[in-house]
């Protein structure tokens, strides 16, 4: 999460009088269309890897959770270009709608919801660890490749227009 925060105030404040220029936003809309293409199918592709006795292994220290999940966040090429290509091309339409004050507001608001998710997915995974049987948590990769597909695409249409409409 502090990897995500980082990378949208880098956005926010170093990135978004950029964002103006049409084709910085097709640029971006393209970018965000290719990085939840890429994932949607690679998600979809290995679904059936995934095993429920992969993901149950022995206590783990806090802090190493923590460095380790910071750090894959951090250096995630995927990570990147997705607060680039989605949060970026957002902000750059939300920029000519409304004052900047705003934007510190409904970013605050991503911050929330991306605690509340962490925190949830946490709580959740814990709880109900036992019913994620290998069927289901193809099932989840399945439809979660699917919704990504879908923004995807959402985004794709959104670069086509701004590039040739």
């Amino acid at each position: 999460m502090l990897a995500d925060v980082g990378y949208m105030l880098a956005v926010y404040f170093g990135v978004s009088h950029m964002l103006d220029a049409p084709y910085i936003r097709a640029f971006l809309s393209l970018f965000g269309f290719m990085v939840l293409l890429y994932t949607g199918i690679e998600s979809i592709k290995d679904a059936g890897k995934i095993s429920s006795q992969s993901l149950r292994g022995g206590e783990s220290l806090l802090f190493k959770s923590f460095l380790s999940g910071f750090l894959m966040s951090l250096f995630n090429p995927l990570s990147i270009l997705f607060w680039l290509g989605i949060y970026g091309s957002i902000l750059a339409d939300a920029a000519n709608t409304f004052p900047m004050h705003q934007l510190l507001i409904y970013s605050g608001g991503i911050v929330i919801g991306i605690i509340i998710w962490d925190f949830s997915m946490a709580a959740a995974a814990s709880v109900f660890r036992n019913l994620l049987t290998d069927k289901v948590l193809k099932g989840i990769s399945i439809l979660s490749g699917l919704s990504l597909i879908g923004f995807g695409l959402y985004f794709g249409v959104q670069a086509f227009r701004m590039l040739f409409l």
